[in-house]
């Protein structure tokens, strides 16, 4: 697939992740103009504060995850990894339970595990519990991510993406984190897999390979 078209994949995914909190702000605006009942407005000024903070927390994730956030630093600190990725959960019905055990990681590293873990949060359609950790030997890290909720339903088209199995041109903007995710891992020489999947569990492990002097730290 020609980089372009896929940028226009995740551009197209990153507008519909944001249309509805940027859309309630702009309604939110719209009813305050009118608006002069004091509890009213209240209700609206805290709708327009949650939406923009919502809104706000997304762009952040995305920016580690699909784009180039850190500027041209090789290694990203990981700390400001866990909280993108605890703010873009934050509301949801989601619980984060981050076991991450590095200081730094390369950028491919953490675009395979936020790409993971978006997958794996959508998963869990009721909410639920998931768990990142990460596991060095030598130049290899392997990334587990386990979800575990009331229901689970990972799309085929999603599951084929993060695997690497689905065709270029079935690919849809639901579908791009796994395949962004994917191609990431295997530029590394790595791959991902589902190592389980049932009705309300899912386990995804991903491993890559790097140069020494590209290790986690």
């Amino acid at each position: 697939m020609a980089n372009i078209d896929f940028a226009a994949l995740l551009c197209s995914r990153l507008c519909h992740d944001l249309v509805s909190p940027v859309g309630a702000i702009n309604n939110g605006l719209e009813v305050l103009q009118d608006e002069q009942e004091a509890s009213m407005r209240e209700a609206v000024l805290d709708l327009i504060e949650k939406s923009t903070r919502q809104t706000s927390n997304k762009l952040q994730f995305f920016r580690l995850a699909f784009g180039a956030g850190g500027g041209f630093s090789a290694q990203l600190d990981v700390r400001e990894c866990e909280k993108a990725m605890r703010s873009f959960l934050s509301g949801s019905r989601v619980d984060l339970d981050w076991q991450v055990n590095l200081e730094s990681a390369p950028k491919t590293l953490v675009k395979v595990l936020l790409n993971v873990g978006l997958v794996v949060s959508e998963s869990l359609i009721r909410g639920g519990k998931m768990k990142l950790s990460t596991e060095q030997s030598g130049n290899t890290v392997t990334v587990s991510v386990v979800g575990e909720g009331q229901r689970v339903i990972l799309q085929k088209p999603v599951r084929e993406a993060m695997e690497g199995n689905l065709a270029e041109e079935d690919l849809d903007p639901r579908a791009a984190p796994a395949f962004l995710a994917s191609a990431v891992a295997k530029e590394t020489g790595g791959n991902i897999v589902v190592e389980a999947i049932g009705e309300t569990n899912i386990a995804v492990s991903a491993t890559l390979v790097f140069p020494a002097e590209a290790n986690a730290e």
